[in-house]
Order: structure tokens, then C-alpha cells, then sequence
């Protein structure tokens, strides 16, 4: 089994240190991409950096096409090839939606949905070319469930739904699959934007009683990813403690 390479947008959030600590310990190199600051990810290469694994940084704004082409196009000149691809990124902007502003809105759904196409966009051709891919695409509860003042974030995070199934159909031929992993509320990232008190009045619905452990995302990202998993392709898989 040849060694794989992996691009993670968003490796500098809250999930991002899991999932690249994670398919590091598995031997797959990872190009390793941020909106702003590299320097965000100085914790994360401190964690890979014995790890064996050829890594890179890279900046780039996913809600720009020209951008997005320029950082899959430098990925390839350093790497070789993209095998996976991981849309980790995302923002929430919260607010009820007759108070939501327009801009803010916007900025959400370019993010979290705009930047997810746009990556699989400029990364499918390689991937067709090459005649295998994976793409993973982080998606969450919220939408699935209703949660007021999430207008923007559930719409954007249900649109990966609709996403992945088309491309799932569109790119099958050529042995590239897109699924989604739909989390619930993990120990990690945008969970402690929450208060306290409200956090414990979520952990109180979820069926299991605990938040998720992160590293149970990481081991369903590896088994989407792996080569023999050709079979599940287009399909939401729900990590979230029974809530939905």
C-alpha cells in the first residue's frame, strides 16, 4: 500500500491537531492548510514532527477560487499528488435570524460551503487523473436537530449534504469517494465558545451523557480514507453520542 497524501483545510482549528496528529501516527503525509497564520500551527508540527511523515504548511483564503488553485497547485509541486481530502474548516456566526446580518451570513456560508466546493473543485481533477480519492467532509449535528440562532451555520453545514452526494455520483468511476461526518459535540474547537452553563445543558440531551472523544473522529476519517473503503461513498455518517 502506497504512502498517501493528505490536504486538511482548517488544520489550524480546534480539530485540526487530532485529525493531523492522527493520520501522522498512520504514516500519511499532510499538507497542512490555514486561513491567516501559519504560526498558528507551530503547536501541531511540534506534535508531527518525529512522526516520520513528510508535512508542509500552507495560507491560503478557501473563499477565493484564485487562492484555492494556487494552494492545491503548490501542494502538487511539493507533494507529487493529492489522495485526500479533508474540509476541516469552518466558522459560526451566531445570531436569532431576523438579527442576523447579511454580512455575516455570507461570511459563514463562503467558509463553510463555498470553500468545501471550491477545494474539491481544483483537487478532483488530480484525483480522477490519478484514478483514486477520498474526500471527507466535516459537517454537524445542528442542522439535523434545529438549533435557534444557527441560521447561517446549519445552512451552510446541511449544504455539505447535498454536496457530497452529488460529487459522490459524479467522480464514483474513477474510485474517489466524498462523505460526510456529521459531529455532534466533541471535547474540542468551537464547543468551548459556548458558556458553561450552556454547555452542560447540551451534555444533559445527548443520550450518552459525555461530550465525544476526538480521536473517535480521527479512526472514522482513517477508515473513509483507507483504500478499501470504496464502498461507502455519498453516505452521512453520525458521530454523536445517539442525539440524532
Amino acid at each position: 500500500m502506497s504512502v498517501k497524501n493528505a490536504l486538511l483545510i482548517g488544520a489550524s482549528g480546534g480539530l485540526g491537531k487530532y485529525i493531523s496528529s492522527g493520520l501522522a501516527a498512520k504514516g500519511i503525509n499532510l499538507a497542512l492548510h490555514c486561513n491567516d497564520n501559519p504560526g498558528k500551527l507551530d503547536s501541531l508540527i511540534a506534535e508531527i514532527k518525529n512522526s516520520g511523515i513528510k508535512y508542509k504548511t500552507y495560507k491560503a483564503n478557501i473563499t477565493i477560487e484564485a487562492e484555492v488553485a494556487n494552494l492545491v497547485n503548490e501542494v502538487k509541486s511539493e507533494f507529487g499528488t493529492i489522495d485526500l481530502l479533508i474540509n476541516n474548516a469552518g466558522v459560526s456566526i451566531n445570531a436569532m435570524s431576523w438579527k442576523l446580518k447579511f454580512e455575516d451570513w455570507s461570511r459563514v456560508l463562503d467558509v463553510n460551503l463555498t470553500g468545501p466546493f471550491l477545494c474539491s473543485k481544483h483537487v478532483l481533477p488530480l484525483m480522477k487523473e490519478n484514478k483514486f480519492g477520498r474526500i471527507v467532509y466535516m459537517s454537524s449535528v445542528v442542522p439535523q436537530i434545529g438549533v435557534a440562532g444557527t441560521a447561517a451555520y446549519a445552512a451552510s453545514k446541511s449544504g455539505l449534504f447535498g454536496l457530497c452526494k452529488t460529487i459522490s455520483k459524479e467522480v464514483i468511476k474513477n474510485n474517489i469517494t466524498a462523505n460526510v461526518i456529521s459531529l455532534g459535540y466533541f471535547d474540542a474547537g468551537m464547543l468551548y465558545q459556548i458558556p458553561e452553563d450552556i454547555r452542560n445543558q447540551i451534555k444533559d440531551t445527548i443520550p450518552i451523557k459525555e461530550f465525544g472523544n476526538p480521536l473517535e473522529i480521527v479512526e472514522c476519517i482513517s477508515y473513509l480514507c483507507a483504500e478499501n473503503s470504496k464502498y461507502i461513498t455519498g453516505q452521512t455518517i453520525n458521530l454523536n453520542g445517539g442525539l440524532f
